[in-house]
């Protein structure tokens, strides 16, 4: 009896004891390594691996990456591939199919592509995280498909240059192109020069746009950030810069293309900074039947326009003198500027958001507490002496 007692004991404990996994591989590459190239550890990892990949350039080297769980991430001051004009499956440097993808330190460019979007990556997974990565001359910076079950994180992150020659082929290229997804967050990023393409188009049934500056220097986009579908939008505490050379009059625009009668649709613009250099041009173009409610912006430049239905509430328009250095893209306040103390405490969204910035952008690719000292101020930027942009 002792005996079959214990048997049925340990049958018990070993059915009942999950199985561990396989301890996840860290597969490391670079010149010195056994694996010499990225594409050489796509076709070797599984899922949940690491793969790191040693500070260098990359030339020419490009992947699909079928892996769930997968990190890919560059060492020492990050992994610079430049495409060479290739791209994986004609789409893309990195085709990331996988779920739950995160990236980290990458330099991604030199993407091109037959059907003229040759990305950094397309991403057609469930689920991803860029975080201290480079996107630059690519005819797409990032894109990704249809995938309303999907969340995508973008921070500390920079995109700029990538573009199509559109009098040439007459399509544009973006800097970041997110599709209908679920959920789409842009933070404490840099997004700049689209050249007539958009530097920020998503279509995610929400988009948080966060802590960023968005501008127009050396080329002129179409639109800053552009959410055609509508949806919900939350645009908090960026610094957004329209050249006087863009494509379109509007610095923002919401449900240009779908669901312009709507009406349980969101669009909040909360202590922005908006500097517009192009003559006419407009701040927000509203293409929905829906309230946009702007508050605490300081608006400034030649177009003061707000087209569509807005509600205001303490918005400041101004000149470039209520900015330090705006010559050099420095929005933080100058000393007498109209904007200290000018803003009220914006509360909550009516799907209660918090609508309070709690960081403002620092450059490049960062951000820092925002310190509000008495009524909190209009803009991007709390006024402080010997703040840092």
């Amino acid at each position: 009896m002792h005996r079959l007692n214990l048997a049925v004991y340990l049958t018990v404990i070993f059915s009942v004891t999950p199985t561990m996994p396989a301890q996840a591989t860290d597969w490391l590459v670079g010149p010195q390594r056994a694996l010499k190239l990225p594409s050489a550890a796509a076709s070797l990892a599984k899922d949940g691996d690491v793969v790191s990949i040693d500070a260098g350039l990359y030339r020419g080297d490009v992947a699909s990456w079928p892996q769930q769980r997968l990190t890919i991430r560059g060492l020492e001051g990050g992994a610079h591939l430049d495409a060479l004009g290739n791209a994986a499956e004609d789409k893309a440097i990195w085709e990331l199919k996988g779920n739950d993808i995160v990236v980290e330190n990458i330099e991604l460019s030199g993407a091109t592509a037959p059907a003229l979007n040759g990305a950094g990556i397309r991403f057609e997974g469930t689920n991803l995280t860029l975080r201290n990565c480079h996107f630059h001359h690519n005819q797409m910076g990032i894109l990704t498909g249809f995938n309303p079950n999907s969340d995508i994180l973008i921070e500390n992150s920079e995109f700029n240059d990538n573009t199509v020659d559109y009098p040439r082929y007459g399509k544009l290229g973006h800097n970041i192109y997110i599709g209908n997804i679920h959920r789409f967050t842009l933070r404490n990023s840099y997004v700049h020069d689209a050249s007539t393409g958009h530097n920020v188009k998503s279509r995610a049934r929400e988009s948080y746009i966060l802590y960023n500056r968005i501008t127009d220097e050396r080329n002129g986009s179409s639109y800053l950030v552009d959410l055609p579908d509508g949806g919900a939008g939350y645009l908090i505490g960026n610094l957004f810069h329209q050249g006087a050379n863009t494509e379109n009059a509007a610095m923002l625009a919401f449900a240009a293309e779908h669901n312009q009668t709507l009406p349980n649709q969101l669009l909040y613009l909360v202590n922005n900074t908006l500097v517009n250099d192009h003559p006419g041009g407009s701040f927000l173009n509203n293409h929905s039947v829906a309230t946009a409610v702007l508050i605490n912006n300081l608006l400034i430049g030649e177009g003061t326009e707000l087209i569509g239905p807005v509600q205001e509430d303490h918005n400041l328009r101004s000149t470039v003198n209520a900015l330090s250095n705006p010559a050099n893209y420095d929005y933080r306040l100058a000393p007498d500027s109209l904007a200290i103390d000018r803003g009220i405490l914006p509360g909550l969204a009516a799907n209660g958001f918090n609508l309070t910035p709690e960081f403002q952008y620092r450059h490049p690719r960062g951000s820092e507490i925002r310190q509000p000292q008495g009524p909190i101020d209009a803009g991007a930027y709390e006024f402080s002496v010997g703040s840092k942009n």
